[in-house]
């Protein structure tokens, strides 16, 4: 039989195969007595020393029972059944001392000195092998007949099947723990229309016992009114009918033990199994959010789309708090990503969109609070008689975790996220006006931390919001008048020092104040509708530079583009890379487009279906200063990327911090196995240079190698290069 190195195992089938261990919930767990006896067992029926049954994870084996053996876990290195689950035989070791391959173990020339071994493999039923069902001997024995390797891959066979009925068991036990423990009513009925199950929730929410409940009819929750409709129904879903609700949401009446009446809404489920028809539902109350709408729509004051309070309204309702002396808060919120819903599917579902957001943030909000469109998406919060910080950060907490569930609307499935910024009265309005404005400067820090956050009016924001739309109409003016240019950065094997590529790096070459790095002015450009004009420049300028080196000879040079966060969300992004790349002559494989991690997250599965696409045409795609984010290790597998490029934060200190040089060492080593180009970043010195290249790393740039530079500058650095390389190649050639 051929055997398989746990390094040869195929990794695609081998993750698929750690994945389905993991499934079952076993591996590490401590014996159990329905495991025990199969190796009591196995141990009398082959006459054997020991027995055991071991799971094999990804860098090592658990033993769930063993017989004669008494042992935990051992490295896959020092496993007989790393080799066993490498197919779907029974393994027999006659004399492990004569196998080249088990000879050296510890477990083999030390205790428990084993020379005889027969393992066969534990088969899932998608087909995995997760482990062994194994014997062993101290001495060896020359013969194991067919028989035996017969009965050994029976008992594996009865192990698998007891670890199923266990997965089983324990998937009963987790479902009965969610029903009981959820604030969800849920119910199940049997085909007759008999209560077969009600949790906790339910009981409470009908006024039943459960066994007022258990074994009668579904029509004790239902009016009678409507009963003869509901078995009609059952009815025809009985006898094989496609049931209307099924998948669907919809509001009810239902009915308490005491006879009252109050709206449900109910979510339906079918089923048949061996006993037949089954039916399930999800239930919530309600009653107050009926209340809640019907107190919208007697509003006097409404916005014509939403039915929630408008603006004029809701100054009207400011403004009385403020004349009679009260305290108040105001929370202005922003829809972080409405405009491309809009772009994308048009205004009739944007207008859909809106009206379903102002009835969930509405059931979100405590009962005092009044909601506000204000026009566009823009809606307003009033807390009458409060002006306490930590209650207007419950109220936003709770907006938050509304848009943490997806709009489905008009058959699409919208996902958004909200900023919120709020001011407190009196302290930060001597009026409703001012107070309001302060609100609107304290969501604007919210939108410039990156949104889907909340922040509080500091006096601080109003200059610092001021001088800040002060440099975005400079930089509208430096656009126009050719005053933003790009800078260059050489890209270099570690190796042999040759440059393979540039970044692309926009500066603004200010008339007054020089040349400005990209700190003093990107905060104000990124939080502006001028960041995406400036990022599609940014491109098309990149591309151009890249076509004039090629046409110059240097047709190897890779361009690199840091994509804004706008870029990235906007509906025609890939049309445009696209275009830059043509209008220029380029190959996609030319181009890199480099975004940060934090971007690409703050907008998972849009990003990722925009970054797939463009991967797919042949751009590269990089994660830029990886590690500084909140990236999950999962996102490097999930993303099409091409690169990883390691934060100059921890290079600059990985020779004299050892938790820096950690990270660096992990964040190479996982980018080499996942086959990404790895470029370090930042280094400045030939020290950095040789751990780095020690570590694995291929490719870096810092200003050991190049500052960022104009194109011209970085044209001598590519023709110096070629020169080098050439003279390299005549020595060697010598």
């Amino acid at each position: 039989m051929m055997r398989v190195r746990q390094d040869e195992m195929p990794g695609q089938e081998e993750k698929a195969r750690i994945k389905e261990l993991a499934s079952f919930w076993i591996a590490d767990t401590p014996p159990e007595p329905r495991f025990t006896r199969f190796v009591d067992l196995a141990k009398r029926l082959f006459a054997t020393e020991m027995a055991f049954i071991t799971l094999v994870a990804e860098e090592h084996q658990s033993f769930k029972a063993c017989a004669g053996l008494d042992i935990e876990r051992t490295p896959r290195s020092e496993s007989f059944c790393t080799h066993t689950i490498a197919s779907n035989e029974v393994l027999v070791i006659h004399d492990s001392l004569k196998d080249p391959i088990f000879a050296d173990m510890s477990i083999v020339i030390g205790p428990p000195h084993i020379r005889f071994y027969a393992g066969a493999p534990l088969i899932t039923a998608n087909g995995y092998r997760i482990g062994a069902m194994c014997i062993a001997d101290r001495t060896p024995r020359p013969q194991f007949s067919q028989e035996d390797r017969d009965n050994l891959a029976e008992l594996s066979r009865l192990v698998m099947e007891q670890m199923e009925l266990r997965r089983a068991d324990f998937l009963k036990t987790i479902s009965a723990n969610f029903a009981n423990a959820t604030d969800l009513a849920l119910i199940s009925i049997n085909a007759q229309g008999l209560i077969e199950f009600a949790n906790p929730a339910a009981l409470s929410m009908f006024g039943f016992h459960a066994s007022e409940m258990i074994g009668n009819p579904i029509d004790i929750i239902i009016p009678e009114r409507l009963r003869h409709a509901h078995g009609m129904g059952l009815a025809r879903v009985a006898q094989g009918a496609e049931p209307k609700l099924k998948g669907k949401t919809v509001e009810v009446l239902a009915l308490k033990k005491d006879g009252s009446e109050f709206p449900i809404e109910v979510a339906l489920s079918i089923w048949r199994d061996q006993r037949g028809l089954g039916a399930g539902a999800i239930i919530k109350d309600i009653s107050e959010r009926r209340e809640r709408d019907t107190k919208l729509l007697r509003l006097a004051s409404q916005d014509t789309l939403t039915g929630l309070c408008n603006r004029h309204k809701f100054n009207d309702l400011l403004k009385a708090e403020y004349s009679r002396g009260a305290l108040a808060t105001v929370i202005l919120l922003d829809l972080d990503g409405f405009k491309e819903v809009n772009d994308t599917h048009g205004h009739g579902v944007g207008d859909a969109l809106l009206q379903a957001i102002g009835i969930r943030l509405n059931y979100a909000l405590s009962e005092k609070a009044t909601l506000a469109r204000f026009g566009g998406d823009e809606f307003a919060v009033l807390l009458p008689g409060t002006a306490d910080p930590l209650e207007a950060g419950r109220e936003a907490a709770a907006m938050i975790e509304a848009f943490g569930k997806s709009f489905e609307i008009g058959g699409h499935v919208l996902d958004l996220g909200v900023s919120m910024g709020f001011a407190l009265a009196p302290m930060h309005g001597a009026d409703e006006e001012e107070l309001v404005a302060s609100a609107d400067f304290a969501l604007y820090r919210a939108k410039q931390a990156g949104g889907r956050t909340c922040r509080m009016f500091e006096p601080s924001m109003r200059n610092e919001t001021l001088a800040r739309r002060a440099q975005r109409d400079e930089l509208l003016k430096a656009l126009r008048n050719n005053e933003l240019v790009l800078h260059y950065q050489p890209q270099i094997y570690l190796d042999s020092g040759r440059v393979f590529g540039a970044e692309a790096l926009i500066r603004w070459q200010h008339p007054e104040r020089g040349l400005l790095l990209p700190s003093t002015f990107l905060p104000s450009l990124e939080q502006s509708s001028l960041a995406l004009e400036v990022g599609w420049w940014v491109l098309e300028e990149a591309c151009r530079q890249s076509a004039e080196w090629r046409d110059a000879g240097h047709c190897d040079i890779k361009m690199s583009v840091n994509l804004f966060p706008v870029q990235l969300r906007s509906p025609n992004i890939c049309q445009k890379v696209l275009e830059a790349v043509k209008r220029h002559g380029l190959h996609p494989s030319q181009l890199e487009l480099e975004i940060t991690e934090t971007v690409a997250l703050n907008d998972d599965s849009r990003s990722l279906e925009v970054l797939t696409t463009l991967r797919n045409l042949g751009f590269g795609i990089a994660f830029d200063d990886f590690g500084t984010g909140y990236a999950s290790l999962s996102s490097l597998q999930r993303y099409p990327l091409t690169t990883l490029k390691i934060d100059r934060g921890f290079v600059q200190d990985m020779l004299t911090t050892p938790r820096d040089a950690a990270i660096t060492r992990a964040l190479i080593t996982m980018s080499t196995d996942l086959g990404l180009e790895t470029i370090a970043e930042g280094i400045e010195n030939p020290a950095q240079e040789a751990a780095l290249r020690a570590l694995g790393c291929r490719a870096g740039q810092g200003y050991l190698y190049g500052k960022p530079m104009p194109a011209a500058d970085m044209e001598k650095v590519l023709y110096a290069a070629v020169t080098t390389e050439a003279k390299r190649h005549a020595s060697s050639s010598c």
